[in-house]
C-alpha cells in the first residue's frame, strides 16, 4: 500500500541521505588569513536565539575555510541569495572542498562589497551584492557545541549584529503587503552526482484560528494586576483576546513596557494597533 510507512536506514548526513529535508541556501563570507574574502555555501544554518538573544546556529566541517576563518576572526556574514539557476550553479561550484579562498574567488560570479557597518572586535567580511538579505554576525565563543565531543564538526553560535535587506523587500516586510522574495530550497547532495534545489512558490496566508484564546474577563483580570500605572480600556483588552493563555501575561507585560517608553498612560485600541505593529517604527521613519 502506498500509504504504508517503511523504515529508512539512518546514514551520515541523514538530513539529505535519509530524508527529504528543505533547507536554506546561504553564502557565508569570511576573511582568510591573507585578508581575502572566502565564499562558502551552506544550508545547515538555522535560527537559534529568537527572543532576547538573536542568533543563528551554523554547522560546518571543522577543517573548512569558513570554520577556520570564524575561529580566527569571530566574524561571518550570511548572504541569502535569490533563486536563479545561474547563481545556484556557481554556488555548487564554490562548495567543492579543498579549494583556497583565492581559487574560489577566481571561480565566483558574485560581486563583493565592503560593509559600512561599525567594526567591533574585528573587521566585517564583505557581502554578496546579489543577495536578497544579509546577516552580519559575530561568533559567541563563550558557547561551545560539540556532538559527543567530536572535533569533526564545528557548531557556531552566531550573534546577529545587523540585518540588511534590498529596498524592495524591506518595503514588503514593513508594509506586510504579501510579497515575498524567491529564495531557493536545498534538498542536498542525494545521489552522489547532483545537488538538488527547488524553486519556491508564492506563499499564501491562513488566518489565525478564532475562539482559541482567552475571554475579555481574563484579559481584564490580568490587566488590573500588572505592576504599572498604564491603564487598559476594555476596548484595548479586547484587542488581545486571541492570544493563547500561556503567552498572555508576557505579551501584556511587553505591551505595557512599550506604552511606558512612548509616554502613554492609557491604552486605547488605536495605541494597541500601533504597539502591536512590529514594523511601526520603520513605518514612522518612511
Amino acid at each position: 500500500m502506498t500509504n504504508d510507512f517503511e523504515e529508512v536506514r539512518i546514514l551520515d548526513n541523514f538530513y539529505q541521505t535519509s530524508s527529504f529535508y528543505p533547507m536554506p541556501v546561504v553564502l557565508i563570507t569570511t576573511i582568510s588569513e591573507t585578508g581575502v574574502t572566502n565564499i562558502g555555501p551552506y544550508s545547515l544554518v538555522f535560527p537559534f536565539g529568537i527572543a532576547d538573544q538573536h542568533a543563528m546556529m551554523l554547522i560546518s566541517r571543522n577543517t573548512s575555510n569558513t570554520a577556520q576563518n570564524v575561529l580566527r576572526t569571530r566574524k561571518a556574514t550570511l548572504n541569502f541569495i535569490p533563486y536563479d539557476k545561474k547563481i545556484l550553479k556557481n554556488t555548487v561550484k564554490l562548495g567543492f572542498p579543498g579549494q583556497t579562498s583565492e581559487e574560489k574567488l577566481n571561480d565566483s560570479i558574485f560581486t563583493l562589497q565592503p560593509s559600512n557597518g561599525k567594526m567591533t572586535n574585528g573587521k566585517i567580511p564583505k557581502y554578496v551584492q546579489e543577495s536578497v538579505q544579509i546577516f552580519e554576525c559575530t561568533w559567541d565563543d563563550g558557547e561551545s557545541f560539540h556532538y559527543n565531543g567530536t572535533k569533526d564538526e564545528s557548531h557556531f553560535l552566531l550573534r546577529i549584529d545587523r540585518i540588511l535587506m534590498k529596498k524592495k523587500w524591506h518595503n514588503a516586510l514593513v508594509e506586510g503587503n504579501g510579497k515575498f522574495p524567491s529564495l531557493p530550497i536545498d534538498y542536498g547532495y542525494r545521489d552522489n552526482k547532483h545537488f538538488w534545489f527547488s524553486e519556491p512558490r508564492t506563499p499564501y496566508s491562513e488566518a489565525l484560528p478564532k475562539g482559541k484564546g482567552v475571554d475579555l474577563g481574563t484579559v481584564r483580570y490580568q490587566a488590573d494586576r500588572l505592576d504599572s500605572d498604564v491603564h487598559w480600556t476594555d476596548e484595548a483588552c479586547a484587542k488581545i483576546v486571541a492570544i493563547p493563555r500561556v503567552f498572555l501575561k508576557k505579551a501584556m507585560t511587553q505591551i505595557v513596557k512599550q506604552a511606558e517608553e512612548m509616554g502613554v498612560t492609557t491604552l486605547t485600541p488605536e495605541i494597541m494597533d500601533e504597539i502591536r505593529d512590529k514594523r511601526n517604527r520603520e513605518k514612522r521613519m518612511k
